[in-house]
């Protein structure tokens, strides 16, 4: 079947590749990159919750320094699955997406939670000593909880809004 995107020329070249066409065709391969997007969703999305829920209270016995060293790095390992996932589901409808106005701000909310991730660790969790256990977390670190946790369920719905608008 044949495939002519339309659209800025860097996005036909993308939807053009041998990947994108392999991606479009190949019965199982489109599923399978879902699926593993879904697993670096799980990885990411979960560790970061788990995280932020420390951090607005849940759990105050459990130290935020020990927290941060076991979940965050299945945080960005997460992301790296979710990155090149989502290229390469990007890639088989490139010229289509970049107009979808929930891939936008899918794009948009990320960029916006790994800066609130950046932040949070050059300001507030650089003080953790001061409330790693058994006290309240500041409320930059709480904020930053609350906003993480909205700004990637807004993520993960607008992923899952793609397919409808």
């Amino acid at each position: 079947m044949s495939h002519a995107p339309a659209g800025p020329a860097w996005l036909v070249w993308l939807e053009t590749t041998a990947v994108a066409d392999a991606m479009r065709q190949w019965l199982w391969l489109y599923p399978i990159v879902e699926m593993v997007h879904i697993g670096g969703i799980v990885l990411l999305v979960g560790a970061a919750a788990m995280f932020d829920l420390r951090l607005l209270g849940v759990s105050k016995s459990l130290p935020v320094a020990a927290m941060a060293r076991h979940l965050l790095p299945w945080a960005r390992v997460g992301l790296g699955v979710l990155a090149a996932t989502g290229v390469l589901m990007f890639s088989a409808h490139a010229t289509e997406f970049a107009t979808n106005p929930a891939f936008r701000l899918k794009l948009v909310l990320i960029a916006v939670a790994c800066l609130n991730a950046a932040v949070f660790h050059r300001w507030p969790f650089r003080a953790v000593g001061g409330w790693n256990v058994g006290a309240a977390a500041p409320r930059a670190a709480r904020a930053a909880a609350v906003a993480s946790l909205t700004l990637w369920a807004g993520v993960i719905a607008c992923g899952r809004l793609l397919a409808y608008l």
